[in-house]
């Protein structure tokens, strides 16, 4: 194949003359609109202060002259899934720089280890590859992610001291290991044919609306839809359009509005405030981590449907659950469901008797706390949540299906989760403990008339967001339906009055997602 130096050579083109101009040309059209080339270039270079995330300006900018040249290339199918995966690799340069390159190596490990296992009958040799690419995926997450946790953990066993190592954790390295993983492990149990095509599975594995913080995407589920013709029908614009709203409101709205006005102020130092207040800082953190996360999966969801793909339900109002197993089938599902696949039934799941069923989902869940972060409120928060599952299933062998009446059941699993939620949170153990102390020593009720005044739109935003929360699911489909038969004119309307309260509302720095650091 020829090379773009001997295509200008065959049409007669002088290369350096027409850079010349280009250069010349571009030059003029930034003197006449008044723009600063180099302050230009600035913008579309990465900032590790300012990562890419989907409401900020500029991605709406992006993607509105990627969604152009989408659209354009609807006909040419393999060009558009190489325009996308430039675009994904792009968007994740914007998030974590150089990184991008990791996300390549794991890809390149992983598409030739599934074509290496479907070449081999022997089932030694397919079990080899199997295992290296999880030496590969989970090589690196555990490099990146938990060298300096280990480290510390060995000196404070041996007593030696440990200078943590200068290591940049890549954005989203949790979510696109876990997913290429569940390839590799789906080809090993001939649930899935091998792909054979490396674009296709770099399109998978990078696909931008999912990259950086889920969900994740099954390859099951999402690889038969890379070939397909591209088709957009009114439900999914309309559906899609309707979760890029509804995820930005989340998101934008009330996770960062009381994050910064309210939660952070608690958290950061409880003993300064009243049990109260520190009660309300809890209730305001469980919104603001449902609203963050479930508004960054609804925004992934719609930006998918709106370029003809199909994502899983990630979050299903998890807050309604009545039990810590429901809760857990209601929260973060796609991480949930992959701990349950490929690890709990790897472990044995429910096969091997029901003492052992408890120790899978307590290892499952330590394991998975662990999954969030490299310390040990995470550690401490994940195995408190294998504990609940698994005192939960002794309790419904005692009971049987009846358990607890729905709304107490209701009440115990939020503030089970809620408690847990503090762990979560604070890394530190004493300042955990302080806010314990704080709720069940000070909690002074006579000042909720004054909190409420000086805080009115923290909690009324926080009213707005758990209410929406608690509204019945027939509701929320009629508001979709609702929004899909509106004409384009009233889908753009209700667009820019969202985009002007966003406007309105935000903060003077940028908010990332919070999974953003898992």
């Amino acid at each position: 194949m020829c090379n773009i130096d001997m295509l200008f050579t065959i049409f007669g083109i002088d290369f350096d003359c027409l850079c010349h101009t280009l250069r010349l040309a571009f030059g003029r059209l930034f003197d006449f609109l008044d723009i600063d080339p180099d302050r230009l270039r600035d913008v579309f270079l990465y900032h590790s202060d300012e990562p890419m995330i989907f409401s900020s300006g500029l991605f709406l900018w992006l993607f509105a002259a990627f969604l152009l040249v989408y659209v354009a290339l609807q006909r040419r199918q393999t060009l558009r899934l190489l325009f996308v995966t430039v675009f994904s690799y792009y968007f994740y340069y914007k998030s974590s720089g150089l990184c991008f390159l990791l996300l390549a190596l794991v890809t390149l490990c992983d598409f030739t280890f599934a074509l290496c296992m479907s070449r081999t009958s022997s089932p030694c040799r397919r079990k080899a590859w199997v295992v290296l690419s999880l030496a590969v995926n989970l090589g690196l997450l555990c490099y990146f992610k938990y060298t300096n946790f280990l480290g510390q953990c060995l000196a404070s066993l041996t007593g030696a001291t440990f200078t943590p190592l200068d290591i940049f954790l890549p954005v989203g390295i949790s979510f696109f290991t876990f997913q290429s993983l569940s390839y590799t492990i789906d080809v090993y149990r001939r649930q899935i044919p091998p792909l054979r095509s490396l674009l296709d599975y770099a399109f998978y594995v990078s696909f931008f609306p999912q990259l950086v913080a889920g969900p994740i995407v099954r390859a099951r589920d999402f690889i038969p839809q890379i070939r397909q013709p591209l088709f957009l029908s009114n439900e999914m614009l309309g559906r899609g359009i309707f979760l890029i709203l509804s995820g930005l409101f989340k998101k934008a709205v009330i996770s960062d509005y009381i994050s910064v006005n309210f939660v952070e102020r608690i958290f950061d130092n409880p003993t300064l405030y009243s049990g109260l207040e520190n009660l309300l800082g809890v209730y305001g953190y469980a919104l603001q981590i449902y609203c963050d996360f479930s508004g960054y999966s609804d925004m992934a969801i719609g930006l998918a449907l709106l370029l003809g793909f199909r994502f899983p339900v990630n979050f299903d109002s998890p807050y309604k659950s009545a039990s810590i197993t429901e809760f857990w089938r209601r929260w973060h599902i796609s991480l949930s469901s992959w701990l349950r696949d490929y690890l709990y039934i790897s472990l044995g799941g429910n096969r091997k008797g029901r003492f052992r069923q408890y120790v899978n989902l307590i290892i499952t869940m330590f394991l998975g706390g662990l999954w969030h972060g490299a310390s040990w409120n995470f550690v401490l928060w994940g195995v408190l949540h294998g504990f609940a599952l698994a005192a939960h299933k002794v309790w419904m062998g005692l009971m049987g299906k009846h358990g607890l009446f729905r709304l107490p059941g209701i009440l115990l699993t939020f503030h089970f989760v809620c408690f847990c939620w503090i762990f979560f949170r604070l890394a530190d153990f004493s300042t955990a403990v302080d806010m314990l102390r704080q709720i069940f020593t000070a909690f002074h009720p006579q000042l909720l008339p004054q909190l409420l005044t000086g805080y009115w739109a923290v909690f009324f935003l926080m009213f707005l967001g758990y209410l929406l929360h608690f509204l019945p699911d027939s509701w929320e489909r009629a508001c979709i339906r609702s929004f899909v038969r509106l004409p384009l004119l009233g889908k753009a309307l209700l667009t820019v009055l969202l985009i002007y309260l966003v406007v309105q509302m935000k903060s003077s720095e940028i908010q990332p997602f919070i999974y953003f650091q898992f």
